[in-house]
């Protein structure tokens, strides 16, 4: 097991060879919808390319859930065959978004082996989330 501060610092190491591995700007935070974000997500047993969608208001975020519904069959047909919706997915610090994603079971962040076949995921799956997402923003946002 590592110390807190050594996995730290491992989960460091990961995000910086996979930002030199793979260099690019991500949209991310820069959607220019606040409630919605592109996420990476790589723990001790998945690793996840997600939008997230959040808002304090229930309201709100149902608004964006079903947008991203009403584009679910070009999503899965287009772009991510294999993406999952979760109108109420918990985060791991108590917060509930909305989540649509895809991810890889089975990999360690720990396990340096995985890194290259999750890097490859992360980017190849994030590099199709962008292009949906750009694509269909304005759709999203309207």
């Amino acid at each position: 097991m590592f110390s807190k501060e050594e996995a730290k610092k491992v989960r460091e190491e990961f995000w910086t060879n996979f930002g030199k591995e793979y260099p690019r700007k991500w949209i991310l935070y820069n959607t220019r919808i606040k409630e919605i974000q592109l996420k990476f997500t790589f723990t001790s047993d998945v690793a996840q390319v997600s939008l997230d969608i959040y808002s304090p208001d229930e309201i709100i975020r149902a608004y964006y859930y079903d947008k991203m519904l009403s584009l679910k069959n070009i999503l899965l047909t287009d772009f991510l065959p294999d993406a999952e919706y979760e109108e109420h997915y918990t985060l791991p610090e108590g917060k509930v978004v909305s989540r649509i994603y895809v991810e890889l079971k089975n990999v360690n962040v720990y396990r340096k082996k995985d890194w290259p076949m999750v890097q490859e995921f992360l980017y190849d799956r994030m590099e199709l989330l962008e292009l949906f997402f750009l694509e269909y923003g304005d759709v999203i946002d309207s």
